[in-house]
């Protein structure tokens, strides 16, 4: 049996929602039994996210298998119980590569090597590995209809849906309904003319799903039917919502699922999402008020660059019942200023991970007041690494200590480079990623968080604990509450005499669900929440 394929596309504008359109879709498919996979094709020239600038393109997700990724496979995974590798995020960058390398090795026999057939072929392949084995694959193509760059990926996925015929493919066109206030009224005109883009490369989409700020009306779905060739009932309301997590039931309202197993002619069970509406209901109305937890990065003027902690806190706050409220503080400003003004309302701080010197002393200097005042703190990744270099300058009576990544001439390197790390010259995909086992020591809070000794978090960094100083600074109260298997490489540290203090190497956030959040968020916000109250 062939497998079913669903093409998401945008118009008009990025950041459209394309993303929690295929997500959502997947949430529908999911709950009526169906297996499910979702893929990105994402037209930018990198080979991967790993080192591009989270202000250009946001959080780098990582994947169990070690693939530096777009986020939007982050709210593939948050959205569907299916799993991201790397075959999951293709991008042109990738996609020429490879044909490349077969060029170069003679595997296309003296041809003249094109954009059709070699490169959309190669598209197509990456297309057909992923929907192996799954009922239904959704592909969601990255950039907007008309880019230049993204021309290959519509062409393949066109070529697609000849190929597997009209009963296996589905195309699903997202795009944006302004309401012009010196008007009155919704314009229907940039959806015409996205549709007319995309028929023009000879995708006709079977659904389109309109963002609007406010409620499509009867006479703008029925005028968007009409120019754009869709059945009435084929135009999808998507009005903003207050959270994500609720697109699933308004596009089940909108009976978007049914209208795909009917065009796909698919059998399958009655949809059942009763568990996700009973998590939005906790996440727009927690009984248990709110609490404010500080983030402490140098990305703040960008949240998507810690798009999956804002989700863990929403995961966490809806387990707890709480809405968290996210205070963004710019640890640059701390290079410069004392934290009371900025920190002294937080009711727990949050320092996550990152690359680079800049505000570093500010972070530092925010786990210090953590400590000192007894505030929860959580430190992620270069936040774990910070916590150690402000415990042995202030505790451990280290003066000067660092990390090697920022200072050379320390005489307290507690971080330093690891040994796989050393002669590496190639940035991209070499770092320590993906999924690495750690095991706990009982009796501590993260043993006590995860209940269970042996656990797997996914990794990306470069530098580490120095084993040379863990016996000084154990000596001195901090906590080795998890190691590598081995015991070779430290992975949480802990305060004894401290209400809520963790730091972890790993990069816990990449692995919290709606309906299962990360036990050390959890237990973060419940320790905020018994700090504020």
């Amino acid at each position: 049996m062939v497998s079913k394929l669903i093409f998401v596309t945008g118009g008009v504008l990025s950041s459209i929602g394309k993303g929690i359109t295929a997500s959502s879709i997947g949430t529908l498919l999911e709950s009526r039994g169906l297996k499910v996979t979702i893929q990105k094709l994402d037209p930018y020239l990198n080979v991967d996210a790993g080192t591009m600038n989270p202000y250009q393109h946001g959080e780098v997700f990582v994947t169990d298998d070690g693939a530096e990724t777009d986020l939007d496979l982050g709210h593939y995974e948050r959205f569907t119980h299916s799993i991201m590798t790397r075959l999951n995020n293709v991008t042109s960058g990738q996609i020429y590569q490879e044909v490349i390398t077969k060029e170069r090795k003679g595997e296309f026999l003296g041809a003249t090597v094109q954009v059709i057939p070699h490169v959309t072929d190669t598209i197509k392949e990456k297309i057909k590995q992923i929907a192996s084995g799954v009922d239904v694959a959704i592909v969601e193509v990255g950039g907007t209809v008309g880019d230049i760059e993204g021309l290959p990926f519509l062409e393949a996925i066109r070529q697609i849906g000849i190929e597997f015929g009209k009963v296996n493919v589905v195309y699903v066109h997202v795009t944006y309904v302004p309401f012009v206030k010196s008007a009155g009224e919704l314009k229907t005109k940039p959806t015409q003319h996205s549709v007319k883009e995309l028929r023009a490369i000879g995708i006709q989409p079977d659904i389109i799903v309109c963002r609007s700020e406010r409620a499509l009306t009867r006479k703008v779905r029925r005028k968007i039917s009409l120019f754009c060739n869709v059945k009435e009932e084929e135009v999808i309301a998507a009005k903003d919502l207050s959270t994500i997590y609720e697109v699933p039931i308004v596009l089940k309202r909108e009976k978007i699922d049914e209208i795909i197993l009917s065009k796909l002619q698919l059998p399958a069970g009655k949809a059942d999402i009763s568990d996700w509406e009973r998590i939005v209901q906790r996440i727009k109305k927690p009984s248990r008020g709110s609490v404010g937890i500080a983030v402490v990065g140098k990305y703040v003027e960008l949240p998507d660059a810690y798009k999956s902690i804002v989700e863990s806190f929403v995961h966490a706050g809806a387990y707890n019942d709480v809405r968290v409220n996210v205070e963004w503080v710019d640890a640059e400003l701390l290079d410069r200023e004392e934290p009371d003004s900025f920190l002294s309302g937080a009711s727990g701080i949050l320092v996550p991970g990152g690359f680079g010197e800049r505000g570093v002393e500010g972070k530092i200097k925010a786990i210090g007041f953590a400590r000192r005042n007894g505030i929860p703190f959580f430190g992620i990744c270069l936040g774990m690494q910070c916590a150690v270099i402000e415990f042995a300058r202030n505790v451990a009576g280290m003066k000067d200590a660092h990390s090697s990544e920022f200072s050379s001439s320390t005489p307290y390197p507690v971080i330093d480079l690891m040994e796989s790390q050393r002669g590496v010259s190639v940035k991209g995909g070499t770092m320590r990623l993906g999924a690495y086992p750690c095991v706990l020591r009982e009796g501590t809070r993260s043993f006590e968080a995860y209940g269970r000794k042996r656990i797997s978090e996914r990794h990306r960094h470069r530098y580490e604990f120095n084993n040379a100083f863990r016996k000084a600074l154990e000596e001195k109260g901090l906590v080795v509450a998890g190691t590598s298997p081995d015991g070779s490489l430290v992975e949480i540290v802990e305060l004894k005499d401290h209400p809520w203090f963790v730091g972890v190497q790993f990069h816990p956030e990449f692995k919290s669900r709606p309906w299962n959040p990360h036990p050390l968020f959890r237990e973060f916000v419940r320790a905020a929440m018994e700090y504020g109250s």
